[in-house]
């Protein structure tokens, strides 16, 4: 009995010393720092010894604890940082040079009556163009100090958005007054732009009877499409060979199957300058300038539409020098009083508007007639939609009995994709979405 009684306790000392050990060597693997969250959260025992589970309020101090000590190591980085100096990419960031802001060019020649209907094309391309734009106004002297006085009554907003040259109408080669009597007046200058601007790279020439539906940016981004050998773009004649004029009556050379119309006309000048055209006069290339009156001379008593004539002379030629773009760009009544006949403008419509045949001033095709009037009765700063749009359409019911206007969604599909990208900029992307309180 004494045997049993001496084993049990040394078996119970033996014990205690176990778990004496193990007490101490956890102590010794985990110390805690006096007053830390874990330490306080450890030393919170009940009077059985047994530690209590830390409450929230430790969880949320070990948070604010470890929070405190991201912040310092943060700021110690940023003062670390800004002791250096900017780093390296950021040197080079601010060493770059900024790109200049693009400038689009927008070249009309005017003489005559036309006053009014330059400043409504013009007016069209400041109001939907993104861009701001220089305009190059070739004018009789009689109409410079009109065109400043309508300048002037634009609005600043309006005024933020061009700038304009005017310069006097010059032939460089051959009797001004014969190229000035070519077709219509002053026409021909257009031909000489490339001898005249000379600092310019690119342009986009129009007649004075051009409205734009969208913006100029869009038909100045056909440069950018322009391959190696492209050095200007025009719209074909006619879709239709058997009805277009040069296909049946012509008397020339003229550009592929229906000829081009010269009345919307993008022309990289740079590479015009620079190139040696061929033509039929003499074996060798041609300068641009060399070319135009030899040209005219040879041909003079063939053409009909003059300055249109010898361009057409040119890229015949020259065909690999021509960029086609589709008839939605320069779109005239040729393409609707024959039945519709531009499938560009049915899918996408009308991008540009070309009112020749003087459809604007007379009642033969009051849809052309439409948007004249309401571009340039338009108030600069008014509504689009109350002040053009909705006008357009009210006078589109009364032009339903025409062949041109039994086409309203050729005509106004694209201006109203124009008005609603320009609302979207104005007031969705200015404003921004709304913030809640």
């Amino acid at each position: 009995m004494r045997i049993h009684c001496k084993l049990l306790a040394s078996l119970l000392c033996l014990g205690g010393v176990l778990i004496l050990y193990l007490f101490l060597g956890n102590a010794e693997e985990e110390p805690h720092v006096k007053g830390t969250p874990k330490a306080n959260a450890l030393q919170a025992t009940s009077g059985h010894g047994r530690a209590r589970p830390p409450t929230p309020g430790h969880f949320r101090a070990m948070q604010d604890h470890k929070a405190q000590r991201h912040r310092k190591m943060k700021n110690k980085k940023m003062s670390e940082m800004k002791a250096k100096g900017p780093s390296l990419r950021e040197q080079e960031l601010k060493k770059r040079p900024t790109m200049p802001e693009e400038w689009m060019h927008l070249a009309v020649v005017t003489c005559g009556d036309r006053l009014e209907e330059t400043v409504t094309m013009l007016k069209s391309a400041i109001l939907f163009s993104r861009k701001r734009i220089t305009f190059h106004i070739f004018a009789e002297d009689s109409l410079k100090t009109e065109f400043e006085s309508k300048f002037k009554e634009w609005p600043s907003a309006a005024s933020r958005k061009y700038e304009y040259n005017i310069y006097p109408i010059t032939f460089s080669v051959g009797n001004a007054e014969e190229w000035k009597k070519l077709f219509k007046p002053c026409a021909a200058q257009r031909l000489f732009l490339p001898m005249i601007l000379k600092d310019v790279d690119s342009l986009l020439y129009v007649d004075t009877d051009v409205l734009f539906l969208r913006p100029l940016d869009d038909i100045w981004a056909f440069l950018h499409q322009f391959n190696d050998t492209q050095l200007a773009a025009m719209a074909p004649e006619h879709e239709i060979p058997k009805i277009g004029w040069y296909s049946r009556f012509a008397r020339h050379p003229f550009y592929g199957t229906t000829g081009v119309n010269s009345g919307v006309m993008l022309m990289n000048l740079t590479r015009i300058r620079k190139t040696q055209f061929k033509n039929n006069m003499i074996p060798a290339g041609l300068t641009w300038e060399e070319m135009l009156h030899p040209l005219y001379q040879k041909y003079k008593n063939y053409i009909t539409w003059g300055d249109q004539d010898l361009l057409n002379i040119i890229f015949y030629f020259n065909p690999e020098n021509l960029y086609v773009f589709p008839c939605q760009w320069n779109y005239r009544p040729d393409h609707c009083m024959y039945g519709s006949n531009c499938k560009s403008a049915e899918d996408d419509g009308v991008s540009v508007l070309h009112g020749n045949r003087g459809v604007y001033h007379d009642d033969k095709q009051p849809a052309f007639k439409a948007f004249y009037e309401v571009i340039r009765d338009y108030p600069f700063e008014d509504n689009l939609f109350q002040s053009m749009y909705y006008p357009l359409q009210t006078k589109f019911l009364e032009s339903v009995h025409t062949l041109c206007g039994r086409i309203p969604q050729v005509f106004l599909k694209q201006i109203e994709k124009t008005m609603k990208r320009i609302y979207e900029r104005r007031v969705i992307v200015h404003v921004g979405p709304r913030v809640r309180d």
